[in-house]
């Protein structure tokens, strides 16, 4: 693709006094933009981004000048007077306010029975030239000066204080006070109906949560209490105070991201920031607790310090992602959140990353429709948190926070290249952190170490790791081993290596989860090792891991498939919540192989929830009194399991449950399986019910959980009935189309209808979709559930074409490696899979 000229290199922005008039009723706005700002030498005009824009006029230093558009964006102003130095430029500006949630976009919202709209804005990471004509990089860092003309009557939230509100022609007039200096994609408004709660952090910052009043108070408790804590940690963790007066934290009803860290204004869709204690589910005040966490930890990492390109963009998410472990970890520590980070985060980059074609964590980014392919975030937040989390652990935790510190104080609102802070902490360790570090961002994929022992010789070699098809590789990498055994080096950066240890303890690699390998171990000590699981020897963390490790290798084709009962069957005893995910995770691998077995299937319906029993026994259907968190999130995965056993009592259990209690007063932790259960083995009225309920519902945790639930229907009519629903989004919003969407996809009868569906209503999900960063959402998450050498064919025929779309090109050649992975291992191992069940 062609590259693209950075606009930074001809004009260097240093203020922008932006006025602006909002007209919410006509879907309007216009404005004039004034831009303070030094040419360079050799710049023979002026060039700005503005993208949608109708330019009224442009003076520069006081002179009409002429404009006209350029090929990517660009408004290219000219004058025969323009020399190199300082000029001021002035435009006049249009726009139209659309659905597409980038730029300014409206949020829908009903309240009392009246249907209203908030306006707000989304400019991470290039639609800020859709607001107003800029330089619409992240290193066109300048200050800014925002004022807002709206109706009257309306709360009207930006980066800064309100310096001053006027009413001005009956319409109100706000000014907020001089940002600090800052890139463009961090610029932001909210306006219209909103109320809030306010708190204040230990060392006087203002923290507010936002949200309209179709939302209740009580929801903004715990996102207002997490915040005020995650400040007061950070501003110590960092030793460097948080940079703004106050830190604005809005709930919108439509928003396409999680959240967004616009600096002093961070954004959320209602479902990340708002906690409802009578509704929520422990999982999700856990995820509202990681999410506003990750957005405060950007106000540094990101917002004073900012990448100077998008190719480093995974130094902004990767470290928020790190530093929203750290911060919750601290805040509760009886939630073991670091068993969280590799049951989730660990798990998705280990998955997405073992597949051939996955970008390295660094990449480049040419031209901005790139930009939205490098929003990976299997790779650009959790794998790079991981390795984030390896070097921290490399380093130490003084030394790392040492070089955060100086990192911090050497580029406050400045730009950075990732070799600034790899310096930082070399200087505070004394250690080869470039090294380290090229190796794994550059590269992608990552490494399996074979592990043998013979006698006293302990012999290692490692190779990249794939899941499917795949180019030869020669790749290495420098591997903190992290051994039990102190014998084995610190790092191992060669092909093999061979070692003498006199130790008799199992050897164990890569302990803590703390880098980003995994282990193929020779049975004798694979063997060792699950004796230990079975005695309780190994941690929780190391218990996951080892499954977890393993489960991989069976689908990269180094063990065999049928394996997994025999290593499940180690974990009967098991009582830890998170390990127990993996044990799901590892009965849930087996379902593709016996689908179209009815014998083999009841086998491992059977067996799962045999698997169970001792842990259903314990914990029941009901929390007891002072029951641990651990324990109530534990029981969804055991029902869950004992429920794919289809016991009829158990079903009926279910069902009397369900329909004996109000739908928002269902026990939280198992709502979406109660919904799912009856829903399954329910008629359509079933659907219907809940389908209206979620149209009238208010409450994004309660229409997340019916959205779970409903899309387990196995009636052909209903099916297609919710695939319709997709496309309306006065039922469905845009932003939860594409989980509808993976629900049902991944849906076993509903996956045939589905994959006829996106193929059928592709030209929506183009108009729709096609301009924001969650586009190639489809095409992914469909190879994720095709598993039939028919449907390979099915998607190379309708992909293909389409892979001349930068935007889908990695998602498409990423899913055709996926799909041909699977059908190949379902080839390879149902056999062995089907005589293992009907032999137990």
């Amino acid at each position: 693709m062609q590259i693209v000229k950075r606009l930074i290199d001809q004009y260097i922005p240093e203020h922008y006094s932006l006025s602006i008039t909002l007209n919410r009723a006509e879907r309007t706005f216009n404005g004039v933009v004034t831009i303070d700002g030094t040419s360079t030498a050799d710049a023979v005009g002026i060039s700005l981004h503005a993208k949608y824009l109708v330019i009224e006029s442009v003076t520069l230093d006081g002179k009409k000048a002429d404009f006209k558009s350029g090929k990517h964006d660009e408004l290219v102003i000219t004058h025969k007077d323009l020399k190199p130095g300082k000029h001021i430029v002035v435009v006049a500006f249009s726009g139209k306010i659309t659905d597409a949630m980038h730029g300014i976009y409206p949020c829908y919202f009903e309240h009392d029975g009246v249907k209203k709209q908030l306006l707000a804005t989304q400019f991470e990471s290039h639609y800020a030239r859709e607001a107003f004509p800029c330089i619409d990089e992240p290193e066109a860092k300048a200050t800014f000066d925002v004022t807002l003309t709206t109706e009257k009557d309306i709360t009207v939230l930006g980066n800064m204080p309100v310096l001053k509100q006027t009413t001005e022609n009956d319409q109100l007039v706000t000014r907020f006070e001089t940002t600090p200096r800052m890139s463009t994609y961090l610029v932001a408004w909210v306006v219209g109906e909103l109320h809030k709660k306010t708190a204040t952090t230990k060392r006087g910052v203002e923290v507010n949560v936002w949200a309209t009043p179709a939302q209740p108070a009580s929801s903004f408790d715990f996102a207002l209490d997490t915040a005020t804590k995650a400040i007061d940690f950070y501003e110590e963790f960092f030793e460097t105070e948080y940079p703004l007066p106050k830190s604005d934290h809005v709930a919108l009803p439509d928003f396409s991201f999680g959240a967004m860290e616009n600096w002093g204004l961070i954004t959320y869709r209602e479902t990340t920031l708002l906690a409802e204690p009578e509704t929520i589910s422990i999982s999700s005040k856990q995820y509202v607790a990681l999410v506003v966490a990750h957005e405060l930890a950007h106000q540094w990492f990101g917002n004073l310090v900012t990448m100077r390109w998008w190719n480093n963009l995974w130094l902004n998410e990767s470290f928020a992602t790190l530093m929203e472990y750290l911060a919750v970890d601290t805040l509760h520590p009886e939630w073991n959140m670091w068993l969280d980070f590799s049951s989730n985060e660990s798990i998705i980059a280990l998955r997405r990353d073992s597949i051939d074609g996955v970008q390295s964590v660094q990449t480049d980014v040419n031209h901005p429709d790139e930009i939205g392919t490098i929003f990976d975030g299997a790779i650009v937040y959790a794998k790079g948190a991981r390795l984030l989390r390896m070097l921290q652990f490399y380093v130490g935790n003084e030394s790392f926070q040492a070089g955060l510190k100086q990192y911090f104080k050497d580029h406050a609102y400045g730009n950075t290249e990732a070799d600034d802070l790899w310096s930082a902490i070399a200087k505070a360790s004394d250690k080869d952190i470039v090294g380290l570090m090229h190796a794994w961002l550059s590269q992608p994929g990552y490494p399996v170490i074979h592990l043998t022992r013979t006698g006293e010789a302990i012999s290692l070699s490692q190779e990249q790791f794939f899941v499917g098809p795949h180019a030869k590789s020669d790749r290495l990498w420098p591997i903190p081993l992290n051994a039990s055994d102190s014998s084995l080096p610190e790092l191992f950066s060669t092909r093999e290596i061979t070692i003498t240890s006199k130790s008799t303890e199992p050897l164990h690699l890569n302990l803590g989860d703390t880098a980003h390998f995994i282990t193929h171990y020779d049975d004798i000590t694979l063997q060792a090792l699950l004796t230990q699981v079975k005695a309780g020897k190994l941690q929780p963390l190391d218990r996951l891991q080892l499954l977890d490790e393993a489960i991989l290798l069976i689908r990269g084709n180094i063990l065999p498939s049928a394996q997994i009962l025999k290593l499940v069957d180690a974990y009967r005893q098991e009582t830890n919540e998170q390990v127990w995910s993996i044990i799901f995770l590892a009965l849930t691998e087996l379902r593709k192989f016996v689908e179209n077995d009815p014998v083999a299937e009841k086998k491992l319906r059977a067996f799962s929830a045999e698997i169970a029993r001792s842990e259903y026994e314990r914990l029941g259907w009901v929390a007891s009194d002072n029951e641990s968190e651990e324990d109530s999130k534990l029981r969804g995965t055991i029902l869950s399991l004992t429920l794919y056993g289809e016991a009829p009592d158990v079903i009926e259990k279910a069902r009397t449950m369900y329909t004996s209690t109000d739908l928002d007063k269902l026990d939280a932790e198992l709502r979406p399986l109660l919904i799912s259960t009856v829903v399954r083995n329910g008629d359509s009225t079933i659907v219907d019910a809940l389908l209206q309920t979620y149209k009238d519902s208010s409450s994004g945790e309660l229409r997340q959980d019916i959205s779970v639930g409903i899309t387990s229907t196995r009636i052909p009519e209903k099916i297609i009935e919710l695939l319709e629903v997709i496309k309306d989004p006065d039922v469905v919003r845009a932003q939860d189309a594409a989980r509808w969407f993976i629900y049902m996809i991944r849906g076993r009868d509903s996956r045939t209808a589905t994959w006829r569906w996106i193929r059928d209503n592709w030209k929506w999900v183009m108009d729709t979709f096609s301009s924001g960063k969650n586009y190639d959402e489809y095409p992914r998450y469909a190879a994720t559930a095709l598993s039939t050498r028919e449907q390979l064919q099915e998607y190379i025929d309708f992909f293909t074409p389409l892979k001349k779309d930068i935007a889908l090109n990695r998602a498409i050649t990423m899913g055709i490696s996926e799909i041909k992975g699977r059908v190949e291992l379902i080839e390879r191992d149902s056999a062995a899979v089907i005589s293992a069940l009907n032999n137990l």
